[in-house]
């Protein structure tokens, strides 16, 4: 009785006397499954296609972090120094009569004080004769009438502006008492979760890879290379709802604030609520035409704060397009191709890039934000070409600590006490590595934040945007 092989067809190895590869005298990966004779050369540090992945790093760069114990953050930013108004309307039968919007604007204009209209670029001085309502009497100085503003009435173009006061002698009083103003600002923060789950047999099957991780270490990690990525992309998700998160009051049906969940304010919420909005610039338009558009800015930026120094965080179209209208300042090379104090050479690299630069009375700093040109994030959408951030700190008066303090105009508040800090807490529930949690056969990684962003004085940021494909 012969022998029966119920193993691998080990009948077709058949040794020869000469060296040299047949069809029956090697090892077939296809016939046989135990063993290999040529084992594949296997890489064992990862390939890193798409470079450092992470989005996170622009509110480090231009705000700070600060905890906070309620609810809710508050805080008032001041009014305008001076009295100022536009669409008002005006009527001259007989006497030169100002419409103002309501009697509440025109009660901050006192008698006896001296105004200039205005209708476009045409412009009359005057003194406040009387107030009553929202209609202020006005004798204009040097003429009776309106002059070359208007002698009929005139809806809803008129500005005007008090720029001081004049009385007879041994006037008995003047002026009036006008209380400062400030307007009040609120933000609540928002919980966020994530975690990372993996099952118990998978924690005992090791297999290492060598990883390069975006944070800047190094080495050989097992199952928890994909804890570590879930850690890096909760991280960036921290700043992504920073700048993303809308509020939601619940007044819709079906809305996310009608089931309980508020929202918060972000970045881009609140520039577009109370700061600047730039559309569909080309500051690399031709024959100076981008400078006029930065400049447009610069002259909106005069109305607001003047803040010297700004960060402008753009993508990389934007970025170019302002490398363009810099370049054609240049009058020393074709084309813009000599910066500076040196000259170029054949040996020397050229630099085709600014990094900052000064027009009129204020610096700039620019920088590309990755978030804004990586496919998997904004990069994707493309509505929103950058944002300049002024720099340094505003005083604001803080109601929970009852005084006037000094914060960034960006900073993130984090929910924080002597019990628990909300910042960025991480904990491991379940079976595994003597985490006795649970029944589950698995090691459960969580992640948690509380936070708001407190956008600052927003009326000094611009939101470069897009609206045409």
């Amino acid at each position: 009785m012969g022998i029966s092989n119920t193993g691998a067809n080990l009948n077709t190895l058949t040794p020869r006397p000469t060296q040299g590869l047949f069809g029956d005298n090697y090892l077939s990966l296809a016939d046989m499954d135990f063993t290999k004779q040529f084992l594949p050369d296997v890489y064992e540090k990862e390939v890193e296609r798409f470079g450092n992945r992470t989005v996170s790093g622009f509110l480090r760069m231009v705000g700070a972090e600060m905890p906070m114990s309620s609810d809710q953050v508050v805080w008032s930013e001041q009014g305008r120094l001076h009295v100022a108004f536009d669409n008002c309307s005006i009527a001259a039968t007989p006497t030169v009569v100002v419409t103002m919007n309501s009697a509440a604007d025109a009660a901050l204009i006192p008698d006896g004080a001296t105004v200039i209209l205005a209708n476009g670029f045409s412009v009359v001085k005057a003194r406040v004769d009387s107030v009553a309502g929202a209609n202020v009497t006005v004798a204009p100085y040097g003429a009776g009438n309106l002059d070359g503003l208007s002698t009929t009435a005139v809806t809803g173009t008129i500005k005007l502006f008090v720029y001081g006061s004049e009385f007879k002698k041994g006037s008995l009083d003047g002026g009036k008492s006008v209380d400062a103003q400030f307007t009040s600002f609120s933000n609540k923060p928002i919980i966020l979760r994530d975690k990372y789950t993996v099952n118990g047999s998978d924690t005992a099957q090791i297999g290492w890879v060598e990883v390069t991780s975006e944070n800047g270490a190094s080495g050989y990690l097992w199952y928890l290379k994909s804890e570590h990525e879930a850690r890096l992309r909760f991280e960036d998700q921290l700043e992504m709802a920073m700048v993303e998160a809308v509020k939601d009051t619940g007044n819709t049906a079906g809305s996310a604030g009608a089931a309980g969940f508020g929202g918060s304010e972000g970045l881009f919420e609140a520039v577009e609520t109370r700061g600047l909005i730039y559309n569909d610039a080309n500051f690399g338009a031709p024959s100076g035409a981008g400078l006029f558009e930065f400049d447009e800015i610069l002259a909106e930026l005069d109305k607001q704060g003047s803040i010297e120094e700004n960060m402008m965080f753009l993508d990389r179209a934007t970025s170019l397009s302002i490398d363009n209208m810099l370049a054609a300042q240049n009058s020393y090379g074709t084309g813009g191709t000599s910066y500076g104090v040196f000259n170029n050479s054949e040996d020397m690299a050229l630099n085709l890039g600014f990094s900052g630069f000064r027009r009129g009375s204020y610096d700039f700093y620019k920088t590309d934000w990755k978030y804004l040109n990586d496919s998997t994030t904004r990069g994707l959408i493309d509505d929103i070409d950058g944002i300049i951030v002024p720099a340094g700190t505003s005083t604001v008066y803080d109601q929970n600590l009852g005084k006037n303090i000094a914060r960034p105009f960006l900073h993130i508040r984090y929910r924080a006490s002597e019990a628990d800090d909300r910042k960025m807490k991480s904990w491991i529930t379940g079976s595994v590595g003597g985490n006795y949690t649970s029944a589950a056969d698995e090691m459960n990684v969580h992640f948690l934040s509380e936070r708001a962003l407190c956008v600052q004085a927003a009326n000094n940021f611009v939101l470069l945007k897009s609206t045409q494909v």
